[in-house]
């Protein structure tokens, strides 16, 4: 396939980048990702839920993912959760990282201090006025994600498809499209859609390299094509995979629960019960509505693999 502007900006062969999941985007998965020509992402909390752990949890991860590969790869950040502290960003710098994806928060935060020292800064936005805001604080490029995505939502609820051909007209940057892709079918309407990459994160979680739960994978390749659900939409929108939380939850929200209601169900490390040690029941467990796609736990090299030849394939019988 053609080189975009993301393989030129990122230094990778493929235009495809593995999502920064919270708990789960670990040193190995990111490593293998990188490898096969994409590009791989860690988490500073992969497998270390404890916050005064992470910071040595980043040096360790990173480092482990420079063993294991010397091509490039990068840090997700969420704002949400580091606010203005830097020492995350800071290790990430001290340790060569040359390249991050941003989230859940103002790219006016963070952005100069990453150029300032030398680090491509890729922002996920949910609206055209987002892309717009990222663009003129400087990032390289914009993450389109489309609320078909697991994890926090933005309240717009703006789908994919509808998402990512509106932020391609008003930016000049390059568009990385997410939310939903799942296969080389996916990957081929992004890119059709005017996207120059995509970014996936469901489908990695169900790889042999990720550190997440056995009994979160097994859900996602069990799952149907109405498995997930948005909840919390008083509070931030989420998207899980059903169980009875989300049941709790949404039934509370019918009832007119106050936030502070919806905050007593939604208890600390929820998500780390499914994510880490597979509680399917009562666990927040954060999937994309694209779960029902995912037939079986293949290697991130697999993904990446099927994905490059699904896609010329596509492209092939188009012509």
């Amino acid at each position: 396939m053609k080189k975009t502007r993301i393989c030129q900006l990122l230094g990778i062969e493929y235009p495809i980048i593995q999502g920064g999941m919270t708990l789960i985007a670990n040193a190995e998965l990111a490593a293998a990702v990188s490898n096969a020509g994409g590009m791989g992402i860690i988490n500073p909390s992969a497998g270390e839920p404890a916050v005064p752990k992470i910071p040595d949890n980043l040096r360790n991860q990173i480092r482990k993912a420079k063993s294991l590969t010397d091509k490039p790869f990068g840090v997700n950040f969420s704002i949400q959760l580091i606010g203005e502290d830097r020492t995350l960003i800071d290790i990430a710098i001290e340790e060569g990282v040359g390249v991050v994806t941003v989230g859940a928060g103002s790219p006016a935060l963070h952005t100069k201090y990453f150029k300032e020292h030398g680090v491509k800064v890729l922002h996920v936005v949910a609206s055209v006025r987002h892309a717009k805001r990222a663009e003129a604080e400087g990032v390289d490029a914009v993450i389109a994600e489309g609320y078909e995505a697991g994890g926090l939502n933005s309240p717009d609820e703006l789908t994919t498809f509808v998402l990512v051909p509106q932020v391609v007209d008003a930016v000049s940057i390059p568009v990385v499209a997410a939310g939903g892709i799942g296969d080389a079918r996916g990957f081929a309407a992004a890119l059709a859609l005017g996207a120059e990459g995509v970014q996936m994160g469901t489908r990695f979680i169900a790889t042999i390299e990720c550190i997440a739960n056995q009994s979160y994978k097994d859900a996602i390749v069990e799952a149907t094509d109405t498995a997930t659900v948005i909840m919390g939409r008083r509070l931030i929108p989420t998207r899980s995979l059903k169980n009875e939380l989300t049941k709790q939850v949404l039934e509370k929200e019918s009832a007119g629960a106050s936030p502070q209601d919806l905050l007593s169900v939604l208890a600390p490390g929820l998500t780390e019960a499914a994510l880490l040690r597979g509680d399917m029941t009562h666990g927040q467990a954060l999937c994309g509505a694209v779960a029902g796609m995912i037939k079986e736990i293949v290697s991130a090299g697999d993904v990446v693999k099927s994905l490059v030849q699904g896609y010329d394939k596509i492209v092939a019988g188009l012509k």
